[in-house]
């Protein structure tokens, strides 16, 4: 060892002094810790021993190759939870990116689903746009002003001997005044149940749409007119109730059905208790719905702004218990016709068969009631016309028919077919108006309308 020193010794003197060259490294152990490495040539190479294997540069080599080796170990999660961790977390991250990709798909179908109902909407407006532009452009005809019972002859339309037409060469002459009369029949009391038009269903017509939901709150609904309106909104007010959520509170109210298609209402009211469902109807000043969640029933006065009268219907199902086929917790739907206000609806004492039961406008109370032998959740919606209830057999069929009449005056049903189009395919809600003669419909986003045609009594 001690000639071993020297020459080394000696080799170090020597790159001091400038006569040779040295080198030097620098890296980590196997436990991490610097380890530095000086190289000296000597006068004699057969006076050093051989290296050792690999040299510093395989140790700094392999320090590091262990140090990525930990790294490497901590990230497979062997360190953790041992040779399977690393194939579960593999797994876990598989399983996380197909749900992500699967997320991802749903939401560009969505996308694509509301593109596609915005570019409807865009066109709607388009036409819209060049109705008005039509109507602006329309000239207007003269119209004769009204006459003023206190007003002269002369504007009345009663020529006077100073009146220039009445002068003929300069004499003054009389002339034979003949009126026509033509018998024209009184009309019936309002809301009579003996009116002489009133009769079975003929026909209905092809719909007509007046407006589209702005949002998807929007998708059904109901909308009504006041066929008896009072003080203080006349008949030509339209009312409309976005029916999707679990608050849904708001009535909207517009000055006729051209404010209807502009989207422009003139009252908002917020109901106190929330609607259930599409079956609400309008008649003499206030809005009948159920109460969400309940069999019970409310009369909100439009006046007063407040509830005028609720009872419960007597065993009757609600919230998805006997609802149309088309679902929407439409247990209970309130109709009105010529007669007066009906509720459609059924117990479990009917078996989930329709019952109709005639109500008292003021107190609710039911005054009677008839079970059909047509089941409620075999159709998709119902109104009724002249005492007579009609049934609709699909809300997604684009042409389907009325296929049930049960008439209460005879308390006998009998099926039929009579065509009826969903233009739209999803009709939530049919409901009639007898001062329009009209069904007023919702129909997937959509409100529309159709004339009816009765027979004679």
């Amino acid at each position: 060892m001690w000639p071993l020193f020297s020459v080394c010794v000696f080799g170090l003197l020597g790159f001091i002094s400038g006569q040779d060259h040295a080198a030097h490294w620098r890296g980590n152990d196997r436990s991490g810790r610097c380890q530095y490495t000086f190289t000296v040539p000597s006068p004699s190479e057969a006076s050093c021993p051989p290296a050792v294997t690999g040299g510093p540069e395989m140790e700094g080599l392999k320090a590091r190759l262990s140090l990525l080796e930990v790294l490497v170990t901590r990230l497979t999660g062997e360190g953790k939870g041992g040779p399977g961790s690393g194939s579960r977390s593999l797994k876990d991250l598989q399983t996380a990116l197909t749900q992500t990709m699967g997320e991802r798909s749903q939401l560009l179908a969505e996308k694509e689903r509301l593109q596609r109902d915005v570019e409807e909407l865009q066109k709607r407006m388009e036409d819209m746009r060049r109705e008005t532009e039509r109507l602006r452009s329309r000239p207007c005809h003269p119209q004769t002003p009204p006459v003023q019972p206190n007003a002269p002859l002369q504007d009345r339309g009663v020529r006077t001997a100073g009146d220039p037409a009445w002068q003929y060469g300069g004499s003054l002459a009389f002339q034979e005044m003949k009126a026509d009369v033509t018998e024209v029949p009184a009309p019936s009391p309002v809301g009579s149940e003996d009116r002489t038009d009133c009769g079975e269903l003929l026909s209905i017509s092809e719909p007509v749409s007046h407006r589209m939901a702005d949002s998807i709150a929007g998708k059904y609904g109901v909308w009504m007119q006041d066929p008896e309106a009072v003080s203080p909104y006349g008949g030509n007010m339209v009312w409309r109730i976005d029916t999707v959520g679990t608050e849904v509170r708001q009535l909207f109210g517009y000055e006729d059905m051209d404010q209807l298609s502009k989207g422009f209402p003139t009252k908002v009211l917020l109901l106190p208790e929330s609607v259930e469902s599409t079956g609400a109807t309008m008649y003499r000043g206030s809005l009948y719905y159920q109460r969400r969640r309940s069999r019970t029933l409310l009369r909100f006065d439009l006046a007063t702004e407040s509830i005028a009268a609720r009872r419960d219907l007597p065993h009757a199902g609600f919230h998805g218990q006997f609802p149309y086929s088309w679902g929407g917790y439409t247990d209970i739907d309130l109709e009105v016709d010529e007669q007066g206000l009906w509720v459609v609806y059924s117990t479990s004492k009917a078996r989930g068969a329709i019952v109709i039961s005639k109500l008292d406008p003021n107190s609710l109370e039911v005054n009677r009631s008839w079970e059909t032998s047509i089941r409620k959740n075999s159709v998709a919606n119902a109104f009724v016309i002249c005492g007579r209830l009609y049934t609709l057999a699909s809300y997604t069929a684009p042409n389907t028919t009325v296929n049930f009449m049960f008439d209460t005056a005879t308390g006998q049903g009998n099926p039929m077919s009579l065509p009826f189009r969903n233009k739209y395919r999803y009709n939530s809600m049919v409901g009639y108006n007898p001062a329009q003669r009209k069904l007023y419909a919702w129909d997937n986003f959509h409100m529309v309308s159709y004339d009816v045609t009765l027979g004679r009594q």
